[in-house]
Formats: structure tokens, sequence, C-alpha cells
């Protein structure tokens, strides 16, 4: 399989080295100041850039018909249209806040968890997620795609950063130096509490789960998710 990668930081790096390692090969990577080899040799491109130059990326992927697994946050307000191109390009499209398969399963239980949950309003969600301190967009993806899911199970309407209000889904989001990602999901009542949590301990595990999909995005026109790619629709 031949790679391009859009994002070249410490993310793109990580994909190339394991990317290299499972025998794939990397034709072409950008950054905000540089780009090497040519996207059109690409059977694929996996997208780690930056909320400003995501759907520029992914845009120019899809007129050249080349499939994209897209990590990048902080661009949703584009997401529609970003979809309408894939549509009319008939083109192929992964995104996800989160590849990492442990943070899927970790997805998938917050549902879970949100459904047993709901009979007992006593007990207050919040969401907390920590990053290393360069991520710019706060709360993460991955935490904004947790409150989604558990807003669906719960008599709130809404999630907002560090909100004190009872009936708005709290997310506390913090930068410490070189965390990987953790991100918890607590039940606060006055008796007791209850809390479930991922932490990643190195980029590997989001790296992989990217290169899986773009393995199995090959071959397939239309908009999937990682629960496609998992198999746990």
């Amino acid at each position: 399989m031949k790679i391009a990668l859009l994002g070249y930081g410490k993310m793109g790096k990580t994909i190339e080295r394991l990317a290299i390692e499972k025998g794939h090969e990397v034709v072409f990577t950008s950054s905000s100041s540089e780009t090497k080899g040519h996207l059109t040799d690409a059977d694929v491109a996996i997208d780690f850039s930056t909320p400003e130059q995501a759907v520029s990326n992914i845009s120019q992927c899809f007129k050249n018909t080349i499939p994209v697994v897209s990590g990048t946050t902080g661009w949703l307000d584009n997401y529609s249209s970003v979809i309408e191109l894939c549509q009319s390009c008939n083109g192929s499209f992964i995104y996800a806040s989160n590849f990492s398969i442990g943070v899927n399963l970790f997805f998938n239980l917050n549902e879970y968890l949100a459904k047993m949950m709901e009979p007992y309003q006593s007990y207050i969600p919040e969401i907390e997620e920590i990053h290393h301190t360069e991520k710019k967009d706060a709360p993460s993806g991955t935490a904004i795609t947790l409150a989604e899911d558990l807003l669906k199970s719960s008599s709130r309407d809404t999630w907002s950063l560090d909100s004190n209000k009872q009936d708005v889904l709290n997310i506390s989001a913090k930068r410490i130096e070189d965390v990987k990602g953790t991100h918890t999901i607590s039940y606060v009542s006055k008796i007791d509490t209850l809390s479930i949590a991922h932490v990643a301990h190195t980029r590997d595990g989001f790296a992989l789960g990217a290169i899986l999909a773009a393995e199995w995005l090959l071959g397939k026109e239309g908009v999937f998710t990682m629960k496609d790619v998992l198999g746990m629709k």
C-alpha cells in the first residue's frame, strides 16, 4: 500500500515508522513548511494535519480519487461540505476523532454505561480529558465524541467546557507536558462516584488504528466510521 501522509508531525512520523514495519510505502509527505514526493502516487492518504489545513488536504485527495483516512480534529464545522464533495467524486472517506482500537471499544463502553445510568438521575455525568501541551484544540475530538454519545441517553441536551450548570454536561480539558491522552467518564453522586477511563501510553495505538483503517478502506466507496472497520455495527 502506497501512503500519502498529510501532516508530518509526531503522529505522521509515528504512522510512517509503523507503516514501513508493516510493509507499506510512504510516497508523499506534507507539512506546513515542506512537501516531498507526489500525492498522485498514493493509494490512500492519512491526514493528521491541522484544523486549518484538513479541509484543503481532504478535498485535494477526493479530486484525485485518493481514499482518505482523517484523524484531524477541530474542522468539523465543514464536515457536511466535505461529505458532499466525497460523494460527488465517488470518493472514500473515514473520519474518526480517535483511531485507537482501545478508544473505539471505550466509545462503545461509554454508550452502554450511559444507557445503564439513565434511570439514576442522582448521578451527575462529567468528562475529563488530559493531553500534551502542544494540542491546539480543547476539548479534544475524542472528548466531544464521548460527550455526544453520552448525551443520547441523558436528560441533558448539550455539553460545555468548564461549565458548572447542573443541566449541562461538563467537560474539563487539561494540558500537561507529554501526556499522550487520558479520557475519564465519571458519574458523581453525594454517595459515591462511578468512573471509566482510557489512558494512552504511546501514540502507537492511534497510528496503528489509522493504518488499519487505511488498509480496510482500499477498494471501497463511500463514507465510513471505525465501527465499520472494527465490525462493531
